[in-house]
């Protein structure tokens, strides 16, 4: 009876983890997905569970032989705080939840209708304590603070302490990141370029080590190779991305001096804003990680996706000189290299493609593509193989599609919204499904009727012009 029991109990677990549920409208899948491999920039990206991976303003730390990535939760309907999630990876590819690591409280600060933002974890080197920093806010971003929480255990849960406090008062700011030095030493990083040390236990701040660099400066991020610290930060353009720029110093304390961009001009940090970097050290070399967010508002949980890319050095200059649409990275030598994508392309007028409703052929950005804003226009293909995606012409009057993806019976196995708007235009793959069993499926695209759009405080509209979605290619691995 006791073998039948464990048997039972394997077979029952196997159950729960292949019957995924359909969450807020983005992803279904039947079974789990079969391993990534690669970073592929610019996508929904898929947990153990086929649930899109909701992680922005993020960073990582390393424990052990796991990366743990901490997140903004989000949905489609709110800006509102719902949560900090906590995904694990032992390859950078491929992420699995752990679990809401600070979930919104019954009330307060950080309760219903409030805001959460940025969320950065660091372990304290003496206490062994991890300690998580966050923006703070109302709805409308008029108490903005940096807050903190503790946990003894990596996943959480984390328990919220309040502001963090300097000379006894909240460090009012929005825009934050954290800094962990070689010889432990933590460090506050805020908007406008300002560093502020940490006291020894992590809990509140001892000094203002560097005074503002300059107005705005958002989404500021820390680093430091050889004897060089590199702050790099944004400008202020609400959601909308644009050019990153960054500082160079020897000292946190400055004087630091302005080096220009981290990517080519108008290419707006190709599509995203910065909010980490990962050091990862290997045998021969160490691949510095820019991690970026490719916001979307306001369908921030379906359709914002994420900017990985390696950082390449030149004495004491960092550049971003080309967009990997996807890369490999050796945990064991610290090698980066960009990915050969091994996919068999359709083209946008291959006759296999079925298009109802009204489409327009035209030359965009260079790229030949199909394009179509009328209501319920859609696009569909039939293919045998294990993955799929859709290479697109991001443009400033593009909006969602909707993205169905079903099994020879017609159940859904992926289903998203995808972003096809950039201020500028791009030719990029902007949707690669999970790897399935390898059957018979049928993908389908559509307009969705609305846009990424928005404005700020002072009433600027910012995002698309219109409800376009373009078709340049599909690609499938067979």
């Amino acid at each position: 009876m006791y073998y039948l029991r464990l048997l039972l109990l394997k077979a029952l677990k196997s159950v729960i983890l292949v019957t995924i549920l359909v969450i807020n409208g983005t992803v279904a899948l039947a079974q789990q997905p079969g391993k990534i491999d690669a970073i592929y920039s610019g996508l929904p990206w898929y947990d153990q569970y086929g649930k899109v991976v909701s992680a922005h303003g993020a960073n990582i730390i390393q424990e052990k032989n796991l990366f743990y990535l901490f997140g903004e939760a989000h949905t489609d309907t709110s800006n509102a705080f719902v949560g900090f999630n906590c995904y694990s990876s032992k390859d950078l590819y491929n992420w699995e939840f752990e679990k809401i690591a600070l979930p919104v409280q019954t009330n307060g600060k950080l309760g219903p209708n409030r805001i959460g933002e940025r969320p950065k974890v660091m372990k304290n080197p003496q206490t062994g304590e991890f300690l998580m920093y966050m923006h703070v806010d109302t709805l409308g971003y008029k108490d903005q603070f940096v807050g903190y929480a503790t946990s003894r255990n990596i996943t959480g849960p984390y328990q919220f302490k309040g502001p963090l406090l300097f000379d006894g008062k909240p460090v009012k700011k929005w825009d934050m990141g954290v800094f962990q030095d070689e010889d432990g030493k933590g460090y506050l990083l805020t908007h406008g370029g300002v560093i502020h040390q940490l006291s020894d236990d992590y809990h509140s701040i001892v000094a203002e080590t560097n005074k503002q660099i300059t107005s705005g400066f958002e989404s500021p991020t820390l680093l430091k190779k050889g004897n060089i610290y590199y702050f790099i930060g944004s400008h202020l353009t609400s959601w909308e991305k644009n050019d990153n720029y960054y500082y160079t110093s020897k000292s946190l304390a400055g004087p630091w001096v302005s080096r220009g961009l981290i990517a080519p001009k108008d290419q707006l940090t190709w599509n995203s804003q910065s909010t980490f970097v990962l050091k990862l050290a290997g045998r021969k070399d160490t691949t510095y990680m820019f991690m970026g967010d490719r916001w979307s508002y306001p369908r921030q949980l379906s359709a914002a996706t994420y900017v990985w890319q390696p950082i390449r050095f030149d004495h004491d200059a960092l550049f971003m000189p080309k967009y990997f649409a996807a890369w490999n990275i050796d945990l064991k030598t610290g090698l980066s290299i960009e990915k050969n994508l091994a996919f068999r392309e359709i083209n946008h007028d291959n006759p296999q493609l079925k298009f109802n409703g009204t489409w327009n052929e035209s030359v965009t950005d260079s790229h030949k593509v199909s394009r179509s804003d009328a209501q319920n226009a859609s696009c569909s293909f039939n293919f045998h193989g294990t993955q799929i995606g859709l290479q697109t012409v991001v443009l400033p009057d593009n909006g969602y599609a909707n993205i169905i993806l079903t099994d020879k019976n017609g159940k859904v196995v992926v289903k998203n919204l995808i972003d096809m708007y950039s201020k500028v235009p791009a030719a990029r793959i902007v949707f690669l499904s999970s790897v399935l069993p390898k059957a018979e499926y049928k993908l389908t695209i559509s307009t969705a009727g609305e846009r990424p759009n928005w404005s700020d405080k002072k009433k600027t509209v910012y995002g698309s012009t219109a409800n376009h979605i373009t078709i340049s290619k599909l690609i499938i691995k067979e």
